[in-house]
């Protein structure tokens, strides 16, 4: 007899969909078969049974400076993963100045342990400091990674940005140590400018956090970003894609053989800059980076999805409170905190619209959201119902019917962009390594009961 066997659900794996029961024992998939017997069962018929959710960007506590903080720490943010079925993440590293990349991860361990109440991996930010240590970037990328983290944030925005040259060498230290490369592109160079010129002409609405920021300077910077990768041999992911131009640099790329991959988020699939002319603080809540686009756009990420052209939806959840939102935007759409919640909503929302809706199958829902982001990431036991993995499982109602409200969510902020957004499909039960940490939709884990992954390479 197992610990905890899920009884008649429907499981869902990115390759196949099948009625089993699933039996875990000390943490792992024990069994998939029939008639399994548990000493606690948890019964799904008429349910889906499906790999944890797999987030694999997201910032918790991100000091902007200043006092901007945001706003979900790891217990509240692993809290409202776990309740919209997801049970892993990875957050970012962002080493100070002078501190060394074992420092780095000390600091940041030290506010994981004993609060997340999912599994957690690292990113690593690499930005120019990395250059000025002594051995310079690549042994900060050999630290790095023998601390088990093997994806590595490059920015080509804000004070972490890399020029060219930089980026280069970060790619060859990553390819050294067999890492992935996950990749913030714009041009900073050329919105910067436009940005300051918009002030200078005394424009303060959030519609300008658009209009400083084109699309055109978006995929100039993914396409150039992608063929360093290429020289250099190396895989790269792209973050948080909400143009059809970026979209169009990776569907070649991938045409011509390259191991590029995208990333898109909810902001991207459900908003439009229309958000940009909402009422008041509304409009501010709608900033982000890069910015919301057309309404063709947003079509156009749903279709990329469908055809591959994306691989991977994760959410960039970076919220602020209303009080930082709104002092932003009373100071100018520049010095809003960029950043929307969409942690609790993501599982349940790409069902939702994709599935529910018919743009794509059970199983490609599996694979955007759990099974491609672990094998990307290097999770080699998460994203897959089958013995051996770990029981990282989601029971979910595909007949529930949910409308998403700020009051109803768990996230820190206290507001969300998809107020009255209505839903088909609600996650019932989640189970971190073979622990039920949401019964009947409610919280019931125990906060420190979720721990850090090393990994020692992607994909």
């Amino acid at each position: 007899m197992y610990e905890l066997v899920i009884k008649k659900g429907r499981v869902i794996n990115s390759d196949a969909a099948f009625t089993a029961d699933v039996a875990v024992e000390d943490g792992k998939i024990a069994a998939v078969g029939a008639e399994l017997a548990g000493r606690r069962e948890i019964q799904a018929a008429g349910k889906l049974v499906i790999p944890g959710g797999v987030d694999t960007h997201l910032h918790f506590t991100l000091d902007l400076g200043g006092g901007l903080v945001s706003t979900d720490d790891f217990f509240t943010g692993s809290r409202a993963a776990a309740l919209g079925g997801t049970t892993t993440v990875v957050p970012f590293i962002h080493p100070e100045e002078g501190e060394s990349a074992a420092e780095a991860f000390n600091r940041r361990q030290r506010e994981a342990v004993g609060q997340s109440v999912v599994d957690y991996g690292w990113h690593m930010n690499i930005g120019p400091e990395a250059f000025r240590r002594s051995g310079g970037v690549r042994s900060f990328v050999e630290e790095t990674a023998a601390l088990g983290i093997s994806t590595y944030k490059l920015y080509m925005a804000y004070g972490y940005r890399l020029n060219d040259a930089q980026l280069l060498q970060a790619m060859e230290a990553i390819a050294g140590v067999g890492g992935l490369p996950v990749v913030h592109a714009e041009n900073w160079e050329l919105l910067s400018h436009l940005v300051q010129r918009a002030v200078d002409a005394g424009h303060r609405h959030p519609r300008w956090h658009e209009k400083t920021r084109p699309a055109e300077f978006e995929a100039e910077a993914a396409a150039r970003v992608i063929a360093i990768a290429r020289w250099v041999g190396l895989p790269v992911e792209i973050f948080h894609v909400g143009t059809r131009e970026v979209v169009a640099q990776i569907r070649r790329a991938r045409r011509e053989g390259a191991a590029v991959y995208g990333e898109t988020c909810p902001q991207y699939l459900f908003l439009n800059n229309g958000a940009f002319e909402r009422e008041g603080i509304e409009a501010a809540y709608a900033v982000c980076a890069p910015p919301l686009r057309s309404e063709e756009d947003r079509r156009g990420m749903w279709q990329a999805l469908a055809e591959d052209d994306l691989q991977i939806v994760s959410t960039d959840h970076c919220p602020f409170t209303k009080e930082q939102k709104r002092a932003g935007l009373q100071a100018g759409f520049h010095k809003i905190p960029g950043g929307v919640p969409s942690l609790e909503m993501r599982m349940a929302a790409l069902y939702s619209e994709g599935v529910a809706k018919g743009r794509f199958s059970e199983n490609r829902w599996v694979e955007l959201c759990s099974t491609f982001p672990a094998r990307l990431h290097g999770f080699a036991q998460k994203g897959v119902i089958a013995p051996g993995y770990d029981a990282d499982l989601v029971v979910f109602d595909p007949a529930a019917r949910r409308t998403i409200t700020a009051e109803g969510l768990h996230e820190a902020c206290g507001w969300t962009p998809y107020e009255g957004l209505e839903l088909t499909g609600a996650v019932e039960s989640t189970i971190v390594r073979g622990t039920p940490v949401v019964e009947q939709g409610r919280f019931t884990g125990e906060r420190g009961i979720g721990g850090y992954r090393s990994r020692s390479g992607a994909l």
